[in-house]
């Protein structure tokens, strides 16, 4: 069986409530690559005064999802299965974080997504493995 047919950004769902709370920005989005960008704010500081990890999940987590929408066609939904994060630098108030993540593999049941996130000065903040389940959506 081959894989499924990428879908349009038109037939793309809109950003979550929750992404836009987080202030997170796509900035493009195709099968290839999709790059997001979220603003580090004081309410996503740890007690160390810099971005929590889970609040950079959540940057990373959006981005592999576009990712995994604009892989799948308009009647697939998807799940995260599995995500494993690197941390390497820290991330300060006010600075900013990009998510680019590319597919890794593009199955018919799953896609596995690697998401790389850079500060302002260009440094990587961390790298993101991630599995998606790829599911026939049903109300």
């Amino acid at each position: 069986m081959k894989r499924p047919t990428t879908r349009s950004l038109a037939e793309m769902p809109p950003q979550s409530n929750f992404a836009r709370h987080m202030g997170i920005e796509i900035l493009s989005v195709a099968p290839e690559e999709v790059l997001c960008r979220m603003a580090v704010t004081a309410e996503m500081a740890n007690r160390n005064g810099v971005l929590q990890g889970g609040a950079l999940m959540s940057l990373s987590d959006h981005a592999a999802g576009t990712t995994a929408f604009i892989n799948s066609p308009a009647d697939i939904t998807n799940t995260t299965i599995e995500a494993k994060t690197n941390f390497m630098r820290a991330v300060k108030v006010g600075d900013s974080l990009t998510a680019r993540c590319v597919p890794l593999h593009r199955g018919r049941t799953t896609v596995v997504l690697q998401v790389t996130m850079t500060r302002g000065d260009g440094k990587v903040a961390a790298v993101t493995t991630q599995t998606h389940l790829y599911l026939g959506w049903k109300d």
